[in-house]
């Protein structure tokens, strides 16, 4: 059973097959989708929220890399209320047939719908819904998928104003008309056409979609959607833009990700808890933060479970985590189960879950400007080591004091 907006049957397809390197290492270990944010809640929970919220209940997710960290998170759809006998939530994986021969892995998110056309096609869905699942945002589909049927648009893509105009080089960049027709599409072009970009939030009639993605794949020209299959139907003067309005923010690269909890510290993120559109996650119950006399926290955000007997400032502080007496942790993300230990000195970095930083060590830059380092899942800097920035201790590799130079490695690629 499909949803069904303004008469139409509608499928919701979510792609979350990307390795994210940009993201590394926060995903050598895990799938992109399933990256904490803030804390409490994994990326994916953002678009899966607005799914139900909006009143979509047939939802496909698209997965290929490290798709048992996500699935575990996912649990079926149960907490979104996805898990249904008929429709609801479905995990699609990567998957082979006999035209593949060795391997039917995606090259790209156009490459991953085409692979799974003959399914979309006996969905019966008459609109396909496809979604991201690393940004953060909050959007009610059903008023973009009216607009859609109403304008009888080849594609309809969801935009917003960046805040940095050179931003826009790592977006489909977006020119429209008054009436919010398609004007000019460029994707991850040198010289940005302006700020407004695509959300990559996209609607498409069944139909269209299928048969110019069998055109590309007759052509070899499929890869990711921005290169060939955008372009394509924005040749044809039918593509719409519906601006977004409020939050949004890519979460692609670390230092968006970092950027990102700063923007909820400084209360310009979303309502997460607006009774009427909550953002729903999966999560393990934790006992309540403990904060012990000689703990000091100022604005930050502290999950539950965590002990905190040192400094923390503008910080978020994942479950479980433990900021021991002395330690001071300054402008950074301290995920789940990590240690800072006593008299240590994290500043603008990321620590993944597990770590550990050493009594003493110093992790990061104290500057506002300096750039950001990461400690990897499970890794340690043991007490006294020093991990400068732009620098990252691979996931369970072991940073001593003297040894840094063989251990930490160089942030690789834009982060």
């Amino acid at each position: 059973m499909n949803t069904r907006i303004a008469g139409k049957k509608v499928l919701t397809i979510i792609l979350a097959g990307g390795k994210g390197s940009r993201l590394a290492p926060l995903t050598d270990q895990v799938a992109k989708p399933a990256v904490p944010f803030l804390g409490t809640y994994r990326l994916i929970d953002f678009s899966l929220s607005n799914v139900v919220h909006s009143g979509l209940q047939d939802v496909w997710i698209i997965e290929q890399y490290l798709p048992h960290s996500l699935n575990t998170h996912l649990a079926g759809g149960r907490p979104w209320d996805l898990d249904r006998t008929r429709g609801g939530l479905e995990v699609m994986p990567p998957f082979s047939g006999p035209q593949d021969g060795d391997g039917g892995f995606a090259e790209g998110n156009a490459h991953a719908l085409a692979l799974h056309t003959e399914l979309i096609r006996d969905s019966g869905a008459e609109v396909v819904l496809v979604l991201s699942a690393d940004h953060i945002y909050k959007l009610d589909y059903a008023p973009v998928i009216e607009q859609h049927l109403k304008t009888g648009a080849s594609v309809t893509m969801v935009t917003t104003e960046i805040r940095d105009e050179s931003e826009a080089t790592r977006f489909s960049n977006v020119r429209a008309d008054g009436q919010g027709k398609v004007t000019e599409f460029a994707y991850k072009p040198e010289e940005p056409l302006g700020r407004t970009v695509a959300c990559e939030v996209f609607v498409y009639g069944t139909e269209l979609l299928l048969s110019t993605l069998s055109q590309l794949e007759q052509e070899g020209q499929l890869g990711d959607y921005g290169e060939h299959l955008l372009p394509r139907l924005v040749e044809r003067g039918d593509a719409y833009t519906y601006p977004l309005e409020g939050y949004w923010l890519d979460v692609g690269t670390l230092s968006a990700y970092h950027q990102a909890h700063r923007d909820f510290l400084d209360g310009i993120g979303l309502a997460l808890d607006d009774p009427k559109w909550p953002f729903i996650t999966s999560s393990i119950t934790r006992p309540p933060t403990r904060i012990r006399p000689e703990g000091t926290i100022n604005e930050s955000f502290v999950c539950g479970g965590a002990e905190i007997a040192g400094t923390v400032v503008r910080s978020l502080i994942g479950p479980g985590a433990v900021v021991e007496q002395g330690a001071e942790v300054r402008d950074s993300i301290v995920l789940a189960g990590a240690v800072i230990q006593a008299g240590a000195q994290v500043g603008r970095a990321i620590v993944d879950r597990d770590a550990i930083i050493g009594a003493k060590a110093v992790v990061g830059g104290r500057s506002a400007n300096a750039r950001l380092c990461v400690v990897g899942a499970a890794a340690r800097v043991e007490a006294e080591a020093t991990l400068r920035p732009n620098l990252q201790v691979p996931p369970g590799a072991h940073l001593r004091a003297g040894n840094e130079e063989k251990v930490a490695e160089e942030l690789s690629g834009e982060h």
